[in-house]
């Protein structure tokens, strides 16, 4: 694939996570893929590796907390060889009131059309403060 292809890859995850189309997301994903999540592991419930059943339960739980969905914005890419960096924000209002914003840098590795790693950076005190504080 071509360096243009796997942008396309990276840009349709976000597009998809934004349009609620979480079948669509994890379709996009190797079934081996390795989804790094900012954070010591054990810091919060979602900090570590991933596999693709673990981000299949994160999205499920994300999207039951959730009023609506969580709304995803690209800010720009670079692309080299088969890796994808994107910069990206989010917004949605939990059904508890609390409204989860976020900045993202993820970086991607895309092999045959589908997303073999992910290391996806944010701020991991506002992910505890706004999903896992009581």
């Amino acid at each position: 694939m071509s360096i243009e292809d796997n942008r396309r890859v990276a840009l349709a995850f976000f597009e998809r996570y934004d349009a609620g189309d979480m079948p669509g997301v994890l379709d996009l994903m190797a079934a081996d893929i390795t989804y790094w999540l900012a954070g010591k592991p054990g810091s919060n419930a979602t900090s570590g590796a991933r596999s693709k059943a673990e981000m299949a339960d994160i999205f499920r739980r994300m999207e039951a907390a959730l009023n609506g969905r969580l709304r995803m914005a690209v800010k720009g890419t670079v692309a080299e060889g088969d890796r994808v960096a994107v910069e990206a924000a989010s917004r949605g209002e939990l059904r508890n009131g609390r409204v989860y914003e976020q900045e993202y840098h993820v970086l991607f590795t895309v092999r045959d059309g589908k997303i073999a790693a992910a290391r996806e950076y944010m701020d991991t005190a506002h992910v505890n403060a706004i999903w896992y504080t009581r």
